[in-house]
């Protein structure tokens, strides 16, 4: 995937246009940044730090994962925020590291030289606060300690290993905004290259804040990257498939108890943030190259998602590979992110999917302005940012 270089020219869109837009599709009508070194300040800093530049304040949140590096930049709008530099390329920092429970020589390099490029559009764009988190690849090396000092050395930049509690937080702090505000429950899901977090989500409302609204949550060892490696992505059975699904269905059993009692509520339904998801979607409308734009926030039924993996696993590695929204770097990924997916389905039947094309990043950009207080009351919504199209998750 080529990095996004400067999507700062699109417009924004305001909450009720994003929903209104959204619906198209819709199955049921109805650590942070010194002023300029990049380094971390901790969250008790004072206001007048925190507060810096006043209207210029610009904001970064980098979400380095065990597939992909991502990075956003946005400045606060009275709506939300407006997303002014982006950046994304699969690093595939955990490669091998189910085996060894290291990270590589090759790998680190990769990252490197990708976080390199990150801090180059922080300092451009004149980056304020940022939050830079790392997930489950650092969490789970015996070196990942060491791999963060060799950033922080190389780099300059201070990444922040986030536990998976965090990081299911994070993912509904950046998503939440797109669950059916009518529906009693929903599961939101996260699928990355080394991990991958559900939440249930409860019904807004009466006030509640998004913590509060978070009844249940896991997060699974393993992710597109893990499975793939264990049963092999490049020719994919479907005797394969169904042992990668039966893999994730024994992983969530604890939290499928746990939720058991709310299972059948009304208006259920799925929400997921990840590559998987958004090629599905891709596949689906049959773009000719992934558009952001067509992707975030739609609903598919349930039956169009089933008829998408049906259609994937019917593919050849070339094939997927040749399809505009997979490509040469995700066709040995994709089948073991349909695996995952097809775990969740069949734990928790939905006639309906919402696709969401956000996630870590923008949870972070609204946890740091909110704390910032850049808008008059503290809020829990994102519905207005624009992004690139191009960019997405991993």
């Amino acid at each position: 995937m080529s990095p996004v270089e400067d999507p700062g020219a699109a417009a924004l869109i305001g909450l009720a246009d994003f929903e209104m837009a959204s619906r198209a599709g819709h199955p049921h009508a109805g650590p942070q940044l010194a002023d300029v070194g990049i380094s971390s300040s901790s969250p008790s800093e004072s206001a007048a730090n925190r507060h810096g530049r006043g209207g210029s304040r610009t904001y970064a949140a980098l979400d380095l994962g065990t597939n992909n590096c991502r990075l956003l930049v946005a400045r606060p709008s009275s709506e939300g925020f407006r997303v002014v530099d982006a950046f994304s390329r699969i690093v595939r920092l955990g490669e091998g590291l189910g085996g060894s429970r290291r990270l590589n020589d090759g790998a680190i390099g990769r990252t490197i030289e990708a976080l390199k490029v990150c801090r180059s559009k922080m300092e451009t764009r004149g980056v304020t606060r940022a939050r830079l988190i790392a997930t489950e690849a650092c969490r789970a090396a015996e070196n990942g300690s060491e791999f963060i000092r060799r950033v922080r050395d190389e780099t300059e930049l201070d990444l922040e290993i986030v536990d998976r509690e965090t990081e299911a937080h994070l993912a509904v702090a950046g998503c939440a905004v797109l669950a059916d505000p009518q529906a009693r429950g929903a599961v939101l899901f996260d699928i990355g290259g080394g991990s991958s977090e559900l939440v249930w989500l409860e019904k807004a409302g009466d006030g509640r804040d998004l913590k509060s609204r978070v009844r249940a949550w896991t997060s699974l060892p393993v992710g597109v990257v893990t499975l793939a490696e264990r049963h092999g992505g490049i020719e994919v059975t479907r005797e394969s498939f169904e042992e990668m699904v039966d893999e994730v269905g024994r992983m969530m059993s604890g939290f499928i108890d746990t939720v058991s009692d709310a299972r059948r509520c009304q208006r259920f339904h799925l929400l997921g943030t990840s590559g998987t998801v958004t090629t599905i979607a891709g596949v689906h409308l049959e773009l000719p190259r992934y558009d952001r734009r067509q992707v975030d926030g739609i609903w598919m039924h349930d039956e169009d998602v089933g008829g998408v993996i049906e259609r994937l696993l019917d593919m050849s590695f070339e094939e997927r590979a040749a399809n505009p929204c997979i490509g040469q770097e995700r066709a040995d990924l994709v089948l073991a992110g349909c695996a995952i997916l097809e775990a969740i389905r069949r734990a928790f039947p939905s006639e309906r999917l919402r696709i969401a094309d956000r996630g870590l990043r923008e949870g972070i950009l609204m946890q740091l302005m909110n704390e910032d207080g850049v808008w008059k009351e503290p809020r829990q919504r994102q519905g207005a940012f624009v992004r690139a199209p191009q960019d997405r998750p991993a």
